[in-house]
């Protein structure tokens, strides 16, 4: 098997989408313990160079919407205690606990997905279904950290020609203002450009062709097979109420069967896959190093 990241990319799409829909639909805290746990796991994994500010922004957001809920939405029979004759629930802070923890487990998983799928990647899974698309996914997910290299690099710039001093609000407001109107002017010129250099290379007049060929190997036919599996064992799970947990008046989970117990299984199997294939090449990698 090869690391998860060189796999075909339509297996690592079919596995993304697979992983992300169940956990948006579901509201289960057991399914968003296991996909936050692989998420977390494979992001800290594949960081050469883990940044904390970034888990920190997580953290953050995870803490503000999960008090969003309890101080928005009264609902629920556990009364923890009462601000301005409002009650806060413990039914509607877990349910705050799962929802801000759902939404910060997708962005991690976004965040490790935009980072395997390049543009070529993007291109060979929906060229072939929407080629308009794939460019524009494959283009937007360029502009978006070249757009802020170039912001980064303009506000360097008005800093040394000392146009402004950043030492009131104000003077923040108008140095963000003149950054945001200059980068504004650079993108309408830079997509002028682009689109004189797509027609003249003959945009659009012939099938499109890759620059890099993915081939669809044995080990892909085997990882496709199996997500497709755990995601099937998963949903059946989901439609017949195994996997059902209620938040309000009480808490309360589904009736645990033998199926809950498999849906539970096939879910933090899909989970930790790309982890348990990245360990699986890192320990052979170790091993062929040992034997030089």
């Amino acid at each position: 098997m090869r690391p998860f990241e060189n796999c075909n990319p339509i297996v690592i799409t079919v596995y993304f989408l697979s992983v992300i829909g169940m956990l948006m639909f579901s509201q289960n805290p057991v399914l968003l313990l296991l996909g936050f746990l692989g998420a977390l796991s494979y992001t800290l994994m594949r960081s050469r160079r883990p940044s904390a500010k970034s888990h920190l922004f997580y953290l953050l957001l995870f803490v503000i919407l999960t008090l969003i809920n309890p101080l928005m939405s009264h609902n629920g029979k556990t009364v923890l205690l009462v601000i301005n004759d409002s009650p806060i629930t413990f039914e509607a802070l877990i349910y705050g606990v799962v929802s801000a923890g759902i939404l910060v487990t997708v962005l991690y998983l976004f965040r490790s997905f935009s980072e395997i799928m390049t543009r070529d990647r993007l291109l060979y899974v929906f060229g072939s279904l929407s080629p308009k698309l794939a460019l524009i996914l494959s283009m937007g997910l360029r502009y978006v950290p070249l757009f802020r290299e170039r912001a980064r690099k303009i506000s360097e710039s008005q800093k040394a020609l000392g146009l402004y001093k950043e030492d009131n609000i104000l003077d923040k407001i108008k140095s963000d203002l003149r950054v945001f109107s200059i980068l504004i002017t650079w993108a309408l010129e830079n997509g002028i450009t682009t689109a004189d250099s797509m027609a003249a290379r003959g945009y659009g007049k012939h099938r499109r062709t890759y620059f890099t060929l993915f081939k669809f190997r044995k080990s892909d036919a085997i990882l496709l097979i199996l997500t497709i599996l755990c995601s099937a064992l998963t949903l059946v799970g989901m439609a017949m109420g195994t996997l059902d947990f209620i938040f309000y008046p009480t808490l309360k989970f589904g009736n645990l069967t033998p199926l809950g117990i498999a849906a539970y299984s096939a879910y933090g199997l899909l989970s930790v896959l790309p982890i348990i294939l990245e360990t699986e090449e890192r320990l052979k990698w170790k091993y062929l190093q040992s034997k030089i």
